[in-house]
């Protein structure tokens, strides 16, 4: 327990992986984020890589992946029982598909984020997607040693999220609650850099140029009522433009989910933000 008090205020990692997540850009953000954060705002959460460093004393989160941030409630408000359910699953192919075609509808919260966890840990190469029909259809993944959850992990992000609202919408949704002086962190789905690298499949909803354009009123917006705002994106002529004026700096990502092992090479991608 000693080891565990000692952990409470350091960073954490990411309990899941997830398309699009920023653990391998921290290192290049740690210049990036303001000095201190008190507050901390994030509407397009996944992974959660950035709170999870940032360790905030409040924070609001939300996404609009409903599996997701149920996912979080219940490790934030449940994490012994979460433990304990997540013991019954197997790791087999069988046993995957079955869990995969439940109806997370017909289910119990806790339930719900068991069947999440699993099916993110053993699905392949970690990537959550679903159909137009909000149905998950990634394969099953073949990982015979992957072990499912640590769980001195699970509690410790329990605890960090005890101080955390989590809501499920819109990004709007979260941007209501800002207040002069929070940090905004913006991580939408990224502006394709080409017609045929769409991928937005974290939820059955696109997120296309107007949605793009709605974020960047809502960037000016925050700038406007005193917030301080950081946004990432891909590195297109049109987010340049969407953001003329503010100040951009660019970073090298890989990219870490890609059915291609070609596709996994370093790009680079843009951090936007209204201060210095």
């Amino acid at each position: 327990m000693p080891d565990c008090h000692r952990k409470q205020n350091l960073p954490l990692k990411p309990l899941i992986k997830w398309a699009g997540g920023k653990s391998r850009l921290i290192a290049q953000f740690l210049f990036l984020f303001p000095v201190k954060v008190n507050f901390l705002v994030e509407p397009f959460f996944g992974g959660g890589a950035v709170f999870f460093h940032l360790n905030p004393t409040g924070a609001i989160i939300s996404d609009k992946n409903e599996e997701l941030m149920n996912f979080y409630r219940v490790v934030r408000d449940h994490p012994v029982e979460l433990l304990a359910d997540l013991q019954r699953h197997v790791n087999t192919e069988e046993y995957y598909y079955r869990v995969r075609s439940l109806d997370p509808a017909q289910m119990t919260s806790l339930e719900r984020a068991s069947r999440f966890l699993y099916l993110n840990k053993y699905g392949y190469n970690g990537l959550w997607r679903v159909n137009s029909k909000g149905i998950h259809n990634v394969p099953y993944g073949r990982y015979k040693n992957k072990k499912l959850v640590h769980e001195q992990d699970l509690i410790l992000v329990s605890a960090r999220l005890k101080k955390t609202r989590i809501l499920c919408g819109d990004f709007s949704l979260a941007l209501e609650e800002t207040e002069p002086g929070m940090f905004v962190y913006l991580d939408p789905p990224y502006h394709p850099l080409s017609e045929t690298a769409r991928f937005t499949s974290y939820t059955s909803d696109s997120f296309g140029e107007e949605e793009q354009r709605r974020l960047a009123r809502a960037f000016q917006n925050l700038d406007q009522r005193g917030c301080r705002v950081m946004l990432s994106n891909s590195d297109t002529p049109f987010i340049r433009e969407l953001y003329r004026g503010y100040n951009i700096v660019e970073v090298k990502a890989r990219r870490a989910i890609n059915c291609k092992g070609e596709g996994r090479g370093l790009l680079t991608e843009l951090v936007i933000r209204n201060y210095h």
